[in-house]
């Protein structure tokens, strides 16, 4: 871990998160979505750490509270992509070939339209919400998952260990659970970190577009969105949300490629 700066650095950025969501769930300053008009528009202070915004809320309270729905939609999104497209990816590898290249051509389908535009045609079909948003978010990010599963299963496939499993009588779906799935189960994981940050800067574009989390539940995008019109006169009310979202990303990115360095046995020895 001391050799790792990315791995650290990572951990403790998503650590930050973390903690501000379950704080939130037993504590925060004020009610992050109650109006408080005689305080709004109130700087930064030891009553109000980041200040209040045009309502008069506490800004500190939406970001905890907003990092609740952020590791929410995260989650959810990821772990629809995974547990999805993780299948796929060893079915394509496994599969006769003509499946294979079957599941691999539907999975380019779905690559080629991205998640906001995914997001925001469900968001018109079935409604803005936060459960549309994780939905679409974790439908495209299933390729990834589907392609990732797929490359390790070809390599894992072609050991010398699976080819005496296979020898040896052992059905696909056994080799699959005892030997890919656990060899892959590294790289699956690098991705689930990278796939995490692009779902939290997904939920926030769409919540600043109005096509993710609806008021008055706290969202950073959405914070971002509420202070365009006080941009000039007010820059922390933007600052504030923008540097919550930059940091969470960047967190979760570190972290996958610290986990990449620290699980990829061709890396692991240069760390």
């Amino acid at each position: 871990m001391r050799r790792n700066g990315n791995l650290l650095l990572g951990g403790i950025l998503v650590a930050l998160v973390v903690v501000a969501a379950l704080v939130s769930f037993v504590w925060t300053p004020y009610n992050p979505v109650q109006v408080n008009a005689p305080d709004r528009l109130l700087g930064f202070s030891a009553q109000h750490l980041f200040g209040t915004d045009k309502f008069g809320r506490d800004v500190f309270s939406q970001i905890l509270v907003g990092a609740r729905t952020t590791l929410y939609v995260g989650v959810v999104a990821v772990g629809i992509a995974a547990v999805i497209g993780t299948p796929l990816g060893v079915l394509a590898a496994m599969a006769p070939r003509w499946l294979g290249e079957f599941v691999m051509r539907v999975n380019d389908l779905v690559l080629a339209f991205p998640a906001l535009l995914l997001a925001i045609m469900f968001g018109a079909v079935f409604g803005a919400d936060t459960l549309t948003a994780m939905v679409a978010i974790g439908i495209a990010t299933i390729p990834s998952f589907a392609r990732i599963a797929r490359s390790g299963s070809l390599q894992v496939m072609s050991s010398e260990y699976v080819l005496a499993a296979r020898a040896g009588g052992r059905s696909r779906s056994r080799i699959a659970w005892a030997h890919v799935l656990p060899n892959i189960g590294g790289l699956l994981i690098v991705q689930a970190s990278v796939s995490f940050a692009i779902a939290v800067l997904a939920e926030a574009a769409l919540s600043f577009l109005g096509f993710g989390t609806r008021p008055p539940t706290p969202s950073w995008g959405r914070m971002l969105q509420e202070s365009q019109e006080l941009l000039t006169a007010h820059p922390r009310l933007a600052l504030v949300p923008g540097v919550a979202i930059a940091l969470a990303v960047l967190g979760f990115n570190l972290l996958g490629d610290g986990l990449r360095d620290r699980l990829d046995p061709r890396l692991a020895a240069r760390v």
